[in-house]
């Protein structure tokens, strides 16, 4: 059944309003922090020539540290890593470097290398062909020698000056997860070690490399490979960090016989964490401790541990807390290797040196001793103070009523910078040599110029977060509008008045943009709420004013209650984001509470079988949100999934029943052969598992066969479209060939929940079904109903007050398709068919099993709507006015500050709820192109599937 005109403009506005407002979160809560025009600054000679960076991606701070890291492993040595532990106990200082979400390697690097923090827009870019387009140390130093990983030197080559920054990169191809990764750290190390032994034939390369302010940079991707294919408490990685540690041993001796000057400083860290299933880029604390050890030139040695004591509970397995542990936040590692070498800090740096603070030990050991540290925290403050006067100076000149950082205030009309009084203070203090108070004077400074700079980039928030709730309310209004009264009897007959008002809006807030320089996005923001709002007004002001005047106050009060209990049930589902056992209380009240209090005793007593099998999938499918989303790999798990598909294909041939005898025919060809596949994809998929975890790699040919099953299943639905006239037959087809992401894909139990999922969904169309039923038959307009309902199209279709419970009962199958696993972004199962680097590819795979049980919810939903005889799309309205209600919610809670899991999720929950509506409707058209052609009306005919 097509759908009207009105319907499909309803869905066009709603689409592109909810894709562009989610750029609102980014606007609002992560504007980039790069400007440009700002003075450098340096220390001029620094304490070293040249500086070694060695990153160890994916490199766990407490397994590089603690003494018995490994104790499930059998005779693993008490130190993993003895050359690191030694230079940290005789000649080093150490501590833990704090990184920020995403703790992925681009962010990682930027925040190590350009002493900045990319705002979480930047991740989208990608980060294996962008360049970084702000400063960096590399860009600072005299020359750059750079070695690892094709995925992470090319984005600092290409943002540099040209030629300062060389690279040397293995093939992509050898990033091959079912290899052994420590030979990709030993690539490096070889390169390295050929680099200089070329300078010794070389004099212009010799030349360059003795030059000083130079910065080698070591990129070791081998413990992030290693850690993603056998998670991090591995032999295979403590194997990793064992070579890494070597690596670092004979990196200093390869320094020590090629220069014989002991001017090299040395700074050893990692990009990010990795969580124990081998995961990384969410805030786990695994993910953001990372290790931080320097030592060399112009870096202090050990000092005993200070009172109180700096370590905790985390550290205290490390067996070293005799020894200061001096922790640092990651982009504080640029401050700290721009100081050590001299150069001028990244110009968007807003690292702090550990040595600014007076009260602790820093990193610095300067031969002019507490000068040099003064020195280097006033440079530091005048870095940092820069940034801000330059952003002040640029919202001063844009801003209509602009109030200026309160620190920084008392300067406003006298001609004097922010921040010059202060400066000239620190400088009196050094030249009196009271270093100590001048690195108090630096540390305050510094403090404040970081909370202007918050107070800047945080400036038009209460106008942006005031113009996106507007804008989410109106679309709430405008599609009840629509869905309510969605013909034009009710326009107010003098409309002028409401649209003058809505265009002057729109020209005021166009001319405020304009003078502020906002950002083009924000005149397109504007529009939605202006238009929604014009429109609701025109259409529904007559008639609320009408209702107002008219309702009784119980019916009034019944629509409150049942608007506040719609509220409710999306709330909870909010907090079903972070507490996952609501999806399981959910399920307890509509398997049990619901057949109790919202079934006809009637229709109880005649369904009490099809009662029973709810209730028992529905508790069934409430086990899964209680599990534990660190799940190892099991191949019980995936087999018993299986197993239970193909009992379920079986029993589908005995059962289903066709008029004719070619589509049953055809139906059983189809089943068998899927079924044929899912059984030796099952054979195929515990013998790969034993073969990578015996190391032994896939065989190329038995792969190609692997890919040929997981296509051909997957695909064959969609081709032979089998069970015409026979909706179920259709749905099993879809069912078992989409079951093949749960064998190849699976970690554990994801297949037996796929198939909880499922038979909950049949089973909901069924109960759907017969309550409409006993509806309509209990009323002797019933039949009348029913017939008006199937001429009826989507737009002049008028919801009953049962559908707004089907629509909230969708959104929850939604949201639990997503969050009733757990964590479904596991590593481990996309090496059965892609054992290669290749993150596009590998996140198709992922992406594609996420995606699987929505085509179930497709099928059934428009099963559902073909059983109630209704248009299609005309249960989606109906949801279309409440995803909403989540949406302003989660994008009130989006914070950037707190825990970085806190950030991290509450960026992740506004973007899933602000497409709901998008992959809702998705949903329905997939649902409705699949099932073309089936027959409606089923609830007044004996076809139900449990009588």
């Amino acid at each position: 059944m097509a759908m009207s005109g009105s319907v499909w403009r309803l869905l066009l506005i709603g689409l592109v309003f909810h894709l562009v407002y989610i750029g609102t979160v980014f606007d609002c809560y992560f504007t980039s922090p790069v400007v440009h025009g700002m003075q450098q600054h340096s220390l001029g000679k620094g304490e070293a020539k040249r500086l070694v960076l060695i990153v160890g991606d994916g490199l766990r701070a407490d397994l590089l540290l603690a003494k018995n890291g490994f104790p499930m492993i059998p005779d693993a040595p008490e130190v993993v890593a003895p050359h690191l532990r030694s230079i940290i106990e005789e000649r080093g200082a150490f501590g833990i470097s704090h990184t920020h979400v995403p703790t992925e390697s681009r962010p990682g690097h930027v925040a190590l290398i350009g002493g900045m923090y990319e705002d979480v827009s930047a991740v989208t870019k990608g980060w294996k062909t962008n360049p970084v387009d702000f400063d960096s140390v590399f860009n600072q130093s005299s020359a750059t020698f750079s070695f690892g990983s094709p995925d992470i030197l090319p984005m600092f080559a290409r943002g540099a000056t040209p030629g300062k920054v060389e690279m040397w990169c293995y093939d992509e191809d050898e990033e091959d997860f079912t290899k052994d990764a420590t030979a990709l750290d030993v690539w490096v190390l070889e390169h390295l070690r050929t680099l200089l032994h070329n300078a010794t034939s070389d004099a212009a390369l010799n030349a360059r490399l003795r030059g000083e302010k130079t910065v080698f940079f070591l990129h070791l991707l081998g413990l992030d490979t290693t850690g993603h294919s056998y998670r991090p408490h591995s032999k295979e990685y403590m194997a990793n960090i064992q070579v890494v540690d070597e690596i670092v041993k004979q990196t200093e001796a390869l320094f020590s016989e090629f220069y014989r000057d002991d001017e090299t400083a040395f700074v050893f860290t990692a990009d990010h964490g990795m969580s124990k299933i081998g995961n990384h880029g969410d805030g786990d604390p695994d993910n953001t401790r990372t290790p931080l050890i320097a030592w060399g030139r112009g870096v202090r040695g050990p000092l005993p541990d200070s009172t109180p004591s700096s370590h905790d509970a985390y550290s205290a397995p490390f067996g070293l807390s005799h020894l200061l542990r001096r922790d640092m936040e990651q982009a504080d590692v640029a401050a700290l290797m721009s100081a050590l070498i001299g150069v001028n800090w990244p110009i968007n740096s807003v690292g702090v040196l550990p040595d600014v603070d007076p009260t602790k030990p820093g990193y610095l050991l300067a031969k002019d001793g507490e000068g040099t540290q003064a020195e280097a925290a006033l440079v530091n403050a005048k870095v940092i103070l820069e940034h801000y006067r330059v952003k002040h100076i640029e919202k001063k000149t844009h801003s209509l009523f602009y109030r200026p950082y309160a620190y920084f205030a008392h300067v406003e009309g006298t001609g004097e910078l922010p921040g010059q009084t202060q400066i000239a203070a620190i400088n009196e203090s050094i030249q009196n040599e009271n270093y100590y108070q001048a690195r108090l004077q630096a540390k305050e400074l510094i403090a404040h110029a970081l909370e202007g700079l918050r107070y800047l980039q945080t400036y038009d928030r209460t106008l942006i977060r005031g113009i996106v709730i507007t804008a989410y309310l109106g679309w709430i209004a405008f599609g009840a509008v629509s869905v309510l009264l969605p013909s034009a009897d009710h326009l107010s007959q003098n409309q002028t008045p409401v649209h003058n008002a809505a265009t002057s809006a729109l020209a005021a807030f166009w001319a405020l943009f304009a003078k502020q320089r906002s950002p083009l996005t924000f005149y397109v923001y504007i529009v939605f709420p202006c238009y929604f709002w014009d429109q609701v007004l025109v259409r529904a002001g007559k008639p609320l004013l009408q209702y107002v005047r008219r309702a009784r106050p119980r019916t009034v009060a019944g629509l409150v209650l049942r608007g506040l209990l719609v509220v409710g049930a999306l709330q909870s589902m909010v907090a079903g984001y972070t507490h996952r056992s609501i999806w399981s209380a959910w399920f307890v009240i509509i398997g049990v509470l619901w057949p109790v209090v919202g079934w006809p005793s009637r229709a109880r007593k005649e369904n009490w079988r099809l009662l029973l099998a709810w209730t028992a999938c529905c508790l069934g499918t409430a086990v899964f949100p209680l599990l534990s989303v660190h799940q190892e790999e099991n191949l019980i798990g995936i087999t018993s999934g299986t197993i239970v598909m193909y009992a379920i294909g079986i029993l589908g041939i005995r059962y289903l029943k066709f008029a004719d005898a070619q589509q049953e025919g055809l139906f059983r060809t189809v089943v068998f052969f899927l079924l044929n596949s899912l059984g030796w994809s099952v054979i195929l998929v515990n013998s790969f598992v034993r073969d990578l975890r015996d190391k032994k790699g896939v065989s190329p040919v038995f792969r190609i066969i692997g890919w040929a099953l997981f296509l051909s299943t997957v695909v064959l639905p969609f081709v032979l479209r089998v069970g015409r006239g026979n909706p179920h037959a259709r749905l099993l087809s879809f069912f078992l060939g989409f079951g093949a992401c749960f064998v190849w894909l699976a970690i554990a139990v994801e297949g037996l929940f796929y198939v909880a999922y499922s038979l909950t969904l049949c089973l909901w169309v069924e109960a759907e079904s017969v309550l409409r039923a006993h509806a309509l038959q209990s009323s002797e307009k019933g039949e009348a109903h029913r017939k008006q309902e199937g001429k009826q199209d989507a737009s002049t279709y008028r919801p009953r007050a049962d559908d707004l419970r089907i629509a909230v009962f969708f959104l929850f199958f939604v949201q639990v398709a997503f969050f009733g696993t757990g964590n479904s972004f596991y590593l481990e199962p996309v090496y059965r068919l892609v054992p290669v680097f290749n993150p596009f590819l590998m996140a198709a795979l992922l992406i594609f099993k996420i995606v699987s049980p929505y085509i179930i919810l497709a099928i059934t939903f428009s099963i559902l709507n073909a059983r109630l005889d209704l248009p299609p799309f005309s249960l989606f309205l109906v949801a279309l006015t409440l995803t909403d209600v989540m949406t302003i919610t989660f994008f009130l809670n989006v914070t950037d500050t707190g825990s970085w899991l806190e950030i991290g999720q509450t960026i992740s929950f506004f973007c899933i709820s602000s497409l709901l509506l998008v992959w809702s409707a998705g949903i329905c058209a997939v649902g409705e192109v699949l099932m073309a052609g089936q027959p409606r009306g089923h609830i007044f005919k004996e076809s139900s599937m449990m009588g």
